[in-house]
Formats: C-alpha cells, sequence, structure tokens
C-alpha cells in the first residue's frame, strides 16, 4: 500500500489553509490555487493500477470535479514502509490542478482523493497546495 508521508498535510491542508497568503500577481495573471496530487500506483507489492484504470479514474473522478482543466505526469515516487523498515519505491502520478482557492475547490481535491483510496485500496494520496497567479 502506498504511504507518503502527507495524512497531517492533507488533513490541514483541507481543512481552511488559512496560512496561505493571496499573491499579488502581474496583468493578464490571477490569483489561483495550485494543487498537487501524488497518486501512487502499487497495490501491494505490485503495480495494480494500471494505465487504462488510472485514465479511466481521471475521467470518471477528476475531470468532471476539475472540467477547466489538469495536467497529468508520469513520475517515480518513494515512501519509507516503517512496518517493515523498507524503502519501497513505485511508479506514481502527478496530477496538476489550477483551481479557484475557495472552500469548494478544497472539498472537491478531497473527493477525488477519497476515491483514488476506495477504488484503488490506497491509504493516502499526497496533496501539495500553494497559492499562484495563472494565465491561460
Amino acid at each position: 500500500m502506498i504511504r507518503f508521508g502527507f495524512a497531517l498535510a492533507l488533513a490541514s491542508s483541507l481543512a481552511g489553509c488559512a496560512g496561505l497568503a493571496r499573491p499579488v500577481c502581474g496583468p493578464g495573471q490571477q490569483a489561483m490555487l495550485s494543487a498537487e496530487l501524488l497518486f501512487g500506483r502499487k497495490i501491494g507489492d505490485r503495480v495494480g493500477v494500471g494505465e487504462y484504470a488510472f485514465r479511466r479514474f481521471v475521467d470518471e473522478e477528476v475531470t468532471p470535479r476539475f472540467p477547466d482543466g489538469l495536467t497529468v505526469l508520469d513520475a517515480g515516487g518513494q515512501y519509507r514502509d516503517r512496518d517493515r523498515d523498507l524503502l519501497i519505491r513505485e511508479p506514481s502520478k502527478l496530477v496538476l490542478i489550477a483551481t479557484p482557492d475557495e472552500p469548494a475547490s478544497r472539498d472537491r481535491l478531497a473527493a477525488v482523493i477519497d476515491a483514488y483510496k476506495r477504488r484503488f485500496s490506497q491509504q493516502s494520496v499526497g496533496l501539495i497546495l500553494k497559492p499562484a497567479c495563472v494565465s491561460f
């Protein structure tokens, strides 16, 4: 099972992010929230979330919640399995989303994370939130 050391960060991130300062953006940019979701693809000791399954997950769970766009990158993750005292490496996906900095966005991020954990028997999904200046 995947374990990122982000459980505490996730809880505090989704609780409100009162500490995130709104950036001062230049012309043509708008202040938004930049979300980075880190999805491990192992189930137990094998890769259990294949390319098709992940693409289907994005189509069914992420895109409907963030229809304005997102980016999916292949990644390689690692974490310390504290129970077995082993360094675990696994193929991962990094999903980048720029979204308005509002409670509804955090609720949709939490729903995506919960859906992934349920669907693929994962213990956690990493989440990094940052204020950003965005233009498209």
